[in-house]
């Protein structure tokens, strides 16, 4: 199977624009840094007021830095592309990946988790350390995909993952349930004991009609004798 059908035509034109550069139509503005891309036009980055006058209602990303390298969030990229496989990482409190390979640091420990295609070590049991290595991998095996609708093994796994979730969450549910029943019933039993139990010589009166005592009168002397 081709490579074309496993990735969405604009993913390599992500990978290999130049982003942060200042635009040359707001280069005055205050925020005219070209950190954007369409993936509807997929005609390179472009800035803030760009988008505001041409891609308003388009599918656009805004791509972020993290160590001089160019991330986009996952939030953003998860919904138009397959982004299983590709290793994740929480920067500024949000969850990121990175867009292309980087550099490999000095040799260290042996890592438990290796990409596929350049041999950084991860994090996670992930195949890919960026958007870039998966492509290459689409194209090199072809067993993988960024087609969210793909028949891939990667779709197949996360489906099972949530169908488990789902089974899970239900059985707490029902637990949750059976437990709040229980509650109730031995409460009910244990109000019918308590009143069983009490002496007969004790009554519980249910009559709140009281009869009001007529209040005593003012004492009076008698008169002195004369």
């Amino acid at each position: 199977m081709e490579s074309k059908t496993l990735a969405p035509p604009w993913i390599e034109s992500l990978l290999s624009t130049d982003f942060f550069a200042v635009c040359r139509v707001h280069g005055d503005a205050a925020r005219s840094e070209c950190n954007m891309f369409c993936l509807d036009c997929n005609v390179g980055a472009f800035c803030f007021y760009c988008r505001s006058s041409k891609h308003k209602d388009h599918r656009v990303v805004q791509i972020r830095r993290s160590s001089y390298h160019d991330v986009v969030r996952v939030a953003e990229i998860e919904n138009v592309i397959d982004i299983n496989g590709v290793q994740t990482y929480v920067i500024n409190s949000a969850r990121v990946m990175f867009l292309n390979e980087r550099p490999l640091p000095k040799v260290g420990k042996a890592a438990s988790h290796i990409c596929d295609i350049c041999g950084r070590s991860l994090l996670d049991s992930c195949r890919f350390c960026s958007l870039g290595c998966k492509l290459v991998g689409i194209k090199r095996k072809g067993d993988t995909t960024f087609v969210k609708d793909g028949n891939s093994n990667d779709n197949e796994e996360k489906k099972q993952r949530e169908e488990g979730k789902s089974r899970r969450i239900s059985s707490i549910r029902d637990h949750d349930l059976d437990e709040q029943e229980k509650i109730s019933e031995g409460t009910k039993h244990s109000s019918i004991y308590t009143l069983k139990s009490l002496p007969s010589s004790i009554s519980i009166s249910t009559n709140t009609n009281y009869t009001r005592r007529s209040r005593k009168g003012i004492p009076r002397r008698a008169p002195f004798g004369t």
